[in-house]
């Protein structure tokens, strides 16, 4: 993966825009909160393989993160906390948040087609 810049990926959202696509969206501090402070709540969310298609897509954000919002008829997908992205050789992209430490805080996925599972 490399740190985003927004105009590469916001081209390659609009690649995805009026399609049906697959997402991934997976949220967590999971591990990472209670070891380090026992008074932490473990949050995060995770869906895979959900059909959708959007009608807009945008990234905004600067200082390293990002949030990346997806336009559904009927509302809004979106992930914040974004700090790399890459394309896999099937055309999947993979969006992702790293903390300070490397470790996986959000990540957000666009694929033509299902997700491994």
């Amino acid at each position: 993966m490399k740190p985003v810049n927004i105009t590469e990926v916001q081209t390659v959202l609009e690649q995805y825009m009026n399609k049906t696509v697959y997402v991934h969206l997976e949220t967590t501090n999971g591990a990472y909160a209670s070891h380090v402070n026992q008074n932490a709540y473990n949050v995060g969310a995770f869906i895979r393989n959900a059909e959708v298609k959007f009608t807009n897509a945008k990234i905004v954000g600067s200082n390293g993160t990002y949030r990346v919002g997806l336009k559904l008829e009927m509302g809004w997908i979106y992930a914040e906390g974004i700090t790399d992205w890459t394309i896999t050789d099937d055309d999947q992209l993979l969006l992702a948040g790293h903390d300070r430490e490397g470790r996986l805080m959000v990540a957000l996925q666009v694929s033509n087609h299902p997700f491994r599972y």
